[in-house]
């Protein structure tokens, strides 16, 4: 579609679903709305290795702008999920969703340095640009990141890109989940190179990457059992899309996102723990009212991930003073309503 078909579409007010490759069509609320299609949008529209910054449509394929970027040397390091699907740029950042490097690396919104909009009055806005320094005041560009499409029509992203690591090493620990946690947050204290970890069924995985002398002085320090190469990229590609078999079955999948201190949650079902204990995975049918308030006593809060019944609300209800925030951001940037009603919360 070109840019007069989409304001054609946004002034006629009629409700529409952004979607890109329905990769994340099961994250949030239910979906509602006129089908707006975003992957006819795609392509890079600027890249210059050299200062690390990529722009992009935001119907360009996630697996395009991968290589692209690895024929460069380089890649997105805050390596978003696509489980499996035809993931889009505008999705991931939309979506605000990060992969398994995210508390080393950073998430997605720290590598998002501009963007280019469309509101629901049709106006075209830009904000931010291709260089960190350009940022000041209020950065609007980082706002639509985890925004389900709720606030604008994403156009364009520019993202900061990194250069791969010259080497990686995944080193495997049999520890139980207290003893991995007091593990993890240690290993953060110190000039490691570790960045990612995931721990399930008493297994610890860590991932070690960087300059070649620093792996390899690590690997000798931590110890453990090193995964060859194919073992290890296969188990780090499946955390980050969900192809694990932890993720197999039919329970509901809860995330909680905690202080990477706190405590094991010690509920029944499954659970798998990553970025250093921040981020924990919970499978099984579980009382939402429960989840929620165990996760507010840890400090964090708690998302149903993956569900059947989502129109109760997936994400935790904001406080009232944030959900006024919340509520004149949608105002000002969407008017109408136009844009993915009832996605992020029931009454927006």
């Amino acid at each position: 579609m070109s840019i007069e078909a989409f304001r054609e579409r946004i002034l006629d007010r009629t409700p529409l679903c952004i979607r890109g490759g329905g990769s994340k069509d099961f994250y949030g609320g239910p979906r509602a709305g006129g089908l707006l299609d975003m992957r006819g949008y795609c392509g890079i529209v600027s890249y210059e290795p050299s200062e690390l910054v990529l722009t992009a449509r935001a119907g360009t394929s996630l697996a395009d702008l991968g290589a692209a970027l690895a024929a460069r040397g380089q890649w997105m390091a805050f390596e978003p999920p696509g489980f499996g699907g035809s993931a889009t740029l505008g999705g991931a950042v939309a979506s605000g969703l990060s992969g398994p490097g995210r508390a080393s690396y950073g998430a997605v919104r720290d590598f998002v340095l501009g963007v280019k909009i469309m509101d629901g009055e049709g106006r075209l806005l830009t904000f931010g640009g291709q260089v960190m320094k350009n940022v000041a005041g209020f950065d609007v560009s980082r706002l639509m990141v985890g925004s389900l499409g709720t606030l604008g029509l994403i156009l364009e992203v520019s993202l900061k890109v990194l250069p791969l690591p010259v080497a990686q090493a995944t080193l495997r620990f049999q520890l139980p989940q207290d003893k991995a946690l007091e593990t993890m947050n240690r290993w953060a204290g110190k000039p490691l190179p570790v960045t990612a970890t995931s721990w399930e069924d008493q297994v610890l995985t860590v991932r070690l990457a960087g300059a070649e002398a620093a792996v390899r002085s690590a690997c000798g320090t931590l110890g453990g059992e090193r995964l060859p190469d194919s073992e290890a990229a296969a188990h780090w590609t499946g955390l980050k899309d969900q192809k694990l078999p932890f993720f197999d079955g039919e329970f509901p999948l809860w995330r909680f996102s905690l202080p990477s201190t706190a405590a094991p949650l010690n509920l029944p079902g499954g659970v798998l723990v990553e970025w250093g204990g921040a981020q924990r995975w919970l499978r099984g049918a579980q009382d939402l009212g429960t989840l929620r308030d165990l996760a507010r006593q840890a400090g964090g809060h708690a998302t149903l991930f993956r569900g059947v019944d989502r129109a109760a609300g997936v994400f935790t209800p904001l406080p009232m003073p944030l959900a006024a925030i919340q509520q004149r951001l949608k105002h000002a940037f969407d008017p109408h309503g136009v844009f993915n009603r009832g996605r992020m919360f029931p009454d927006l």
